[in-house]
């Protein structure tokens, strides 16, 4: 069983943003509740009703009356996705916020995967190995994918998997602006400027079998991308901070280490496997047979990060920057 700080299970609060699930909010609770009655010592799940028109609130509603657990919080009207976890992070109370859709597609068993980290990492961001949706829905995230990578250092593969691991004062640290789809893009990217550690997790990923889909809609993609033009000045003049191993240094000191060269992290599963930065450098060294590189200790800000699995299960993020800065200093 996975154990926090000293021996004992996490706090973890986990919101579920919602927008007409009714034929899918009463399966996300028995899941979710499953989960966290196993994996936590403390939980409470947090499910933002975005203006629904369906029963969606009215099951939420009912649940309440059985576990005391769970909490609702109402939009009157559809405000949108951004603003529906902006509320469910600000509601959020224990120490790690965990957050996923309401749609079932992902298998809430598999947050022990994420939590494994939870203690060594700032963030843990969960990618779909494979995604299950239908074509066109994947063709309009690859070209939000492709969009934000050419405009912005994004240091995650999948940036709007709705299945990420906070550690709650991380959430805290910065401010959240999007209102729309540009919210996880956002958020992942101040929290990388700002030297956040973050990890990246395999996980299963299936269709949707009730409910529609909203991310394919005109309106939320025209949303999406104006979000993208009023917040690309604001994110390009963010100044990057030296990389550490949890918010101002935090999880490196919890585990009494001094820096990233001397941290290891858990092994998730047998196969999965961990390359330090300095192996890798010494590594790619050996194999350019001492040549020395004309860009050699430079690092352009869309640099891919050191610290992938072969297998493509688990994988350490830092800013490709700052990557470049600390193995300067080594």
């Amino acid at each position: 069983m996975m154990e926090i700080r000293g021996g004992g299970r996490p706090q973890v609060s986990f919101v579920l943003p919602s927008y007409n699930e009714e034929a899918n909010i009463a399966t996300a609770l028995d899941r979710t509740l499953s989960a966290a009655k196993r994996l936590c010592s403390e939980f409470e799940i947090v499910v933002i009703d975005d203006g629904s028109t369906d029963r969606t609130a009215d099951l939420v509603r009912n649940a309440i009356t059985q576990h005391r657990s769970i909490k609702l919080v109402s939009h009157r009207t559809n405000r949108g996705y951004g603003e529906a976890l902006r509320s469910g992070f600000a509601a959020a109370q224990f120490d790690f916020v965990f957050f996923t859709d309401a749609d079932n597609q992902f298998d809430m068993n598999e947050l022990e995967l994420l939590l494994v980290w939870a203690d060594k990492a700032d963030v843990v961001a969960g990618y779909r190995k494979v995604r299950r949706d239908p074509f066109m829905r994947r063709v309009n995230a690859w070209a939000w994918n492709r969009i934000v990578r050419w405009l912005f250092y994004v240091p995650v593969r999948d940036i709007d998997c709705a299945f990420k691991l906070f550690r709650r004062e991380a959430l805290q640290q910065i401010d959240i602006e999007s209102r729309g789809a540009m919210i996880n893009t956002e958020i992942m990217v101040k929290l990388a400027r700002s030297g956040c550690t973050i990890v990246e997790v395999g996980v299963s990923h299936f269709p949707r079998t009730s409910g529609a889909p909203q991310g394919a809609k005109v309106r939320v993609i025209a949303r999406a991308l104006r979000e993208v033009k009023t917040m690309h000045p604001r994110l390009s003049k963010l100044a990057p901070c030296l990389p550490n191993l949890g918010v101002n240094g935090a999880a490196g000191e919890r585990n009494g280490h001094a820096s990233i060269n001397q941290w290891t992290p858990p092994a998730v599963t047998s196969e999965d496997w961990f390359v330090p930065p300095t192996e890798a450098r010494s590594n790619k060294t050996r194999s350019t047979k001492g040549k020395t590189s004309r860009n050699s200790g430079k690092a352009s800000p869309r640099r891919k990060a050191v610290g992938a699995d072969e297998k493509g299960e688990v994988a350490v993020r830092l800013h490709g920057d700052m990557t470049a800065k600390q193995g300067k200093k080594a």
